[in-house]
């Protein structure tokens, strides 16, 4: 049980971990701390078939602090962060609870929780599990919960709709929502701006028939790859379970999250961008040379809290998360992203040409290390103090970058070793602006200290 309490949310498996009474004494302590800042909570859930299951086991907890409880319905991730500032009737939301199981297989949920506009994860989170563990074998309580049902897809959607209207008439797109729930705001919004895109797996489906719904995976990206190949389309995006994550595509290149945070910053006066540690090199130089960039830990719930901290126009990870706080909320919203990368196009920018105009490098995807939740924060201890004293041919270390993980600084690239918040793994990344030998020296040499630890 211990372990569905991961540092940016709640995940597990449903009527295992998620189960009837660790959802009542999940909205029992959960309730008790929103509470504290209000009574008003609003909740929404993805396409996954136990969904509605476990709205009603959780609002049955948070009924025991007497909370008015505001029903999304089926809405994606960012239009529950998106409740957050706006009013329904004069409710004015003083939480947001998110049941959902992201990319995870289909027999997983969870929660994502905001309280008084910011994340509630890291130490929040585990102090909460423990205090649910300890009250497992209590009997519950039978509180009828007060809940409210209010059209908040309907307003995040008019909101989207009127901020582009200057999109009406664009063509040439097709997106992949994989049976996710992203689709049910995306085709509403084309519908109405009148945007010619062709949908693939559109419908709501928790099973998800088709294809996993996570735009990292490319073995789920074999459709709208296909799409893309026949020449009618200039632009595809993909979306991952619940809305929040990103991918984008032209027919010649993947632009990740560090590349289009480093197009979006060329369009800003003096930004300042936050960036995660397995950002590419390129985008911190690039946006140097014009504002401030931002390196920082990995983790939505992260950069969520450094954009605040700092004001940031804009955050990205790698992997799609994109949080715009350039005429937005600072969350991260794969919709919202959408529209503005379909702005950036109406104004005349080729994608193409902006990543034709940046430094080539070599790097990696990822690399997944398997160990376990008890060493993988001490191998990252061990790493620091081996890479003090290197051996003799280890490649010449410009600079250690310990923000989160070990980023080694070399003289024509950098590696990294982080330890995963949310898995039993280390998570490795390589990039060069060399050659694939610079590259497989900087990977080799990592390896051979991290196999001595």
């Amino acid at each position: 049980m211990k372990t569905i309490f991961r540092e940016y949310d709640i995940r597990g498996i449903f009527e295992v971990e998620l189960n009837r009474e660790s959802l009542y004494w999940i909205g029992v302590h959960l309730g008790d701390r929103i509470s504290k800042v209000g009574n008003i909570v609003a909740i929404g859930y993805d396409a996954r078939i136990h969904s509605p299951d476990i709205f009603k086991f959780l609002v049955q907890g948070l009924a025991t602090s007497n909370l008015k409880i505001l029903n999304m319905g089926l809405v994606p991730t960012p239009n529950n962060y998106f409740s957050n500032y706006v009013s329904f009737n004069e409710d004015i939301p003083n939480a947001s609870i998110m049941i959902t199981g992201s990319h995870n297989p289909p027999e997983y949920n969870g929660l994502k929780i905001t309280i008084d506009k910011k994340p509630f994860f890291g130490d929040d989170i585990y102090k909460l599990g423990e205090d649910v563990l300890k009250d497992l074998d209590k009997p519950m309580g039978n509180i009828p919960p007060f809940v409210k049902h209010i059209s908040a897809k309907e307003i995040y959607i008019n909101y989207l709709v009127e901020q582009f209207s200057n999109l009406r008439g664009m063509k040439s797109i097709v997106y992949d929502v994989g049976n996710g729930v992203a689709g049910v705001v995306v085709d509403e919004v084309f519908k109405r701006l009148g945007i010619e895109a062709k949908g693939l797996f559109t419908e709501p489906d928790g099973t998800f028939p088709n294809h996993h719904p996570d735009p990292t995976e490319e073995e789920n990206l074999i459709e709208i790859r296909k799409e893309l190949g026949t020449g009618k389309y200039g632009i595809g995006f993909a979306y991952d379970g619940d809305g929040d994550r990103i991918a984008i595509f032209t027919q010649k290149n993947t632009i990740k999250g560090d590349t289009l945070a480093t197009i979006f910053a060329k369009q800003m006066e003096n930004p300042t961008i936050i960036g995660e540690v397995k950002c590419s090199q390129v985008m911190y130089d690039e946006i140097n040379k014009i504002g401030k960039a931002i390196m920082y830990k990995t983790g939505h719930s992260n950069l969520k809290v450094k954009i605040r901290e700092t004001d940031a126009d804009l955050a990205a990870e790698v992997s799609g998360h994109i949080f715009f706080n350039d005429r937005y909320f600072g969350f991260d919203d794969a919709i919202y992203t959408t529209l503005r990368v379909l702005e950036l196009i109406k104004s005349g920018i080729d994608l193409d040409d902006e990543v034709a105009k940046l430094p080539q490098t070599l790097s990696t995807d990822e690399i997944k290390i398997k160990t376990t939740e008890e060493k993988k924060f001490e191998i990252i201890e061990k790493l620091k103090m081996k890479l003090q004293n290197p051996p003799a041919e280890f490649p010449e270390i410009r600079e250690i970058i310990g923000v989160d993980g070990v980023r080694v600084v070399f003289k024509n690239g950098w590696g990294l070793v982080r330890a995963s918040n949310t898995t039993p793994v280390l998570v490795t990344r390589f990039e060069t602006t060399a050659d694939q030998n610079e590259l497989d020296l900087y990977m080799s040499s990592m390896q051979k200290l991290l196999d001595e630890i």
